[in-house]
């Protein structure tokens, strides 16, 4: 993002409230969103995404600090709405930048938070629990947690009260009328504060583009059922860490059918730790049992919950997909159920991994085969109902990429919400609200951070091109001697590559390039060849127009050049 296109006036002389998304708008994932007073600035949520096929060597994306940095006496809290990563994950890079801002959530969230502060060995972070109900005041901002349903316990949405006007934030959620948990959200609270004025909605747009109602969380217990009745050997049910909900479901399964219950994976066993501690997940003690210890019971007597719904590389279920898991193998006659359907980006992983599965002969149920998984986002009669109850001025969707906005926004209107007052934006839009007006007012940074091992922010475009040009052209690196003084070549150069040639053919094509990079240099003027940044870019650009003229390819030349 060029920073001639980033403008953002200065704040008027009267109240004021500005709501800036650093991310999760045009996308899935980086959700965070800035909300900001005359005097006082907070965050709501601060997430990360997942690279995409085209990040080579990215670790995680993260957001653009920015516009946080440039008001950082201002800052006063991060109030995050649950504990998934894209909106949790990018925390801990936060507060490495800002270590004394308090992070307030409800107990199970900051407890997955805390782990990961610990990961990262980031010290001192003064962390707040609250209850759904409870209210925090940071300078004249007041927030209201209000208890929603989602995949996740313990998510809320957030009534964030301003000089302005109040703006309601739904976080992720959707409407269950009979969650695992038995606490259908607060419709009491959103329609009370829907009845005393919001000024601005901003809402899920995960499901925006699915009509009708997204199924209760009991459906997928009624998958279960049909599964655990007709699976003969153990079952493996992949799932997402956090999803405490399915995790019980499993866990009442494996009770009812007479099944011992393991966990597999560091996250899986952190969730079931912090959860089972704070209530939100019941398990008989007799039941859970250690994953070393499932050869002991008979296969018709074992379930194992393990991570790697997404088919992510080094997760448990990828790893048992190739026997490569050190301490559970997948057998012919185990069933499998991935419990999850694919983020987008991850359906090649995914697959693959079933086809592995497949190729062990186990049995795979997947998607939507019999129901074994339901979404944690509204469909559009939710999304309806949520408008409805909350009746707000304007109306901002967020958390969804930009075609799930637009459809949120036309939903909106449907209810009544002024056209003009619909906002779609984009990461890094500034929109600007007071008693007078309210409107999109300019622009910040809201762009990637790439975040590749140690490094933050370090991988750019340019970056990028190298490695993408690598993984499609390969590498060629020139070592050639030269005399300053003579003005001439020593020796015969060296070539070597990688990723360009194929071997049994490549001698006779290096040897023809070593005569014709003779040639480039030998036609290198005197005082060309003194200098040895000149040199190299005469072999760079000759070089590459060689290759190209044999391989039609262009890949990555790299001369070094040593003055004897």
């Amino acid at each position: 993002m060029s920073t001639d296109t980033l403008t953002v006036p200065q704040p008027p002389s009267e109240a004021y409230v500005r709501i800036i998304p650093l991310g999760g708008c045009g996308e899935i994932g980086r959700n965070m969103t800035l909300i900001e007073t005359n005097d006082d600035l907070i965050a709501v949520d601060c997430g990360l995404m997942f690279p995409d096929e085209e990040m080579f060597g990215v670790d995680v994306v993260i957001n653009d600090f920015t516009y946080v940095r440039e008001r950082a006496h201002k800052l006063r809290a991060v109030l995050v709405t649950h504990g998934h990563e894209d909106h949790i994950g990018g925390l801990p890079y936060l507060l490495r930048e800002f270590p004394q801002v308090p992070i307030v959530g409800t107990p199970l969230t900051i407890a997955l938070i805390k782990a990961k502060s610990r990961e990262h060995k980031l010290g001192t972070v003064e962390f707040v629990a609250v209850q759904p109900g409870d209210r925090v005041q940071y300078g004249a901002i007041e927030t209201e947690f209000v208890h929603i349903n989602h995949s996740v316990a313990g998510a809320c949405s957030l009534a964030i009260r301003t000089p302005v006007g109040t703006i309601f934030h739904t976080g992720d959620f959707k409407f269950d009328q009979t969650p695992i948990d038995g606490k259908p959200a607060d419709f009491a609270a959103i329609a009370r504060i829907g009845d005393a004025g919001v000024l601005c909605m901003l809402s899920d747009s995960t499901n925006a583009e699915r009509p009708g109602h997204t199924l209760s969380e009991r459906i997928v217990g009624e998958a279960f059922t049909g599964i655990f009745s007709r699976a003969k050997g153990r079952i493996v049910v992949a799932s997402f860490a956090s999803n405490v909900p399915r995790i019980q479901q499993v866990v009442d399964h494996a009770v009812r059918f007479n099944r011992k219950v393991a966990f597999l994976g560091r996250s899986m066993q952190n969730v079931v730790h912090f959860a089972t501690e704070l209530g939100h997940l019941r398990i008989p003690p007799e039941t859970s049992i250690r994953i070393e210890d499932v050869d002991s019971y008979p296969p018709e007597q074992i379930v194992v919950l393990t991570t790697g719904s997404q088919g992510e590389p080094m997760s448990g279920l990828a790893r048992m997909s190739v026997r490569d898991h050190k301490k559970f193998r997948i057998a012919p006659g185990d069933t499998v159920v991935i419990s999850a359907t694919p983020i987008p980006g991850n359906e090649k992983s995914v697959y693959r991994t079933i086809n592995n599965l497949y190729r062990i002969g186990a049995t795979v149920i997947h998607g939507t085969d019999g129901r074994s998984h339901v979404s944690g986002h509204a469909s559009q009669e939710e999304l309806l109902l949520m408008l409805n109850l909350v009746r707000p001025e304007f109306f901002i969707p967020v958390h969804g990429e930009y075609r799930m906005l637009v459809q949120h926004g036309k939903l909106a209107v449907q209810t009544g919400v002024e056209p003009e007052n619909v906002f779609v934006v984009e990461n890094g839009d500034v929109l600007e609200f007071t008693g007078e007006y309210g409107d999109k007012i300019g622009k910040t940074y809201g762009g990637h951070v790439l975040v590749d091992g140690t490094g933050v922010g370090e991988v750019g475009e340019a970056v990028l091109r190298d490695r993408k040009a690598l993984s499609n052209d390969g590498i060629v690196m020139v070592v050639v001697a030269i005399d300053a003084e003579e003005a001439r070549l020593i020796g015969s150069p060296d070539i070597i590559s990688r990723g360009v040639f194929y071997l049994p053919e490549a001698n006779g094509v290096l040897d023809e390039l070593k005569t014709e990079l003779g040639a480039i240099v030998a036609n290198i003027s005197v005082e060309a060849m003194r200098d040895v940044n000149s040199v190299k870019e005469h072999i760079r650009s000759g070089l590459s127009k060689a290759i190209y003229s044999r391989t039609k390819r262009r890949p990555v030349v790299i001369p070094v050049v040593m003055e004897v």
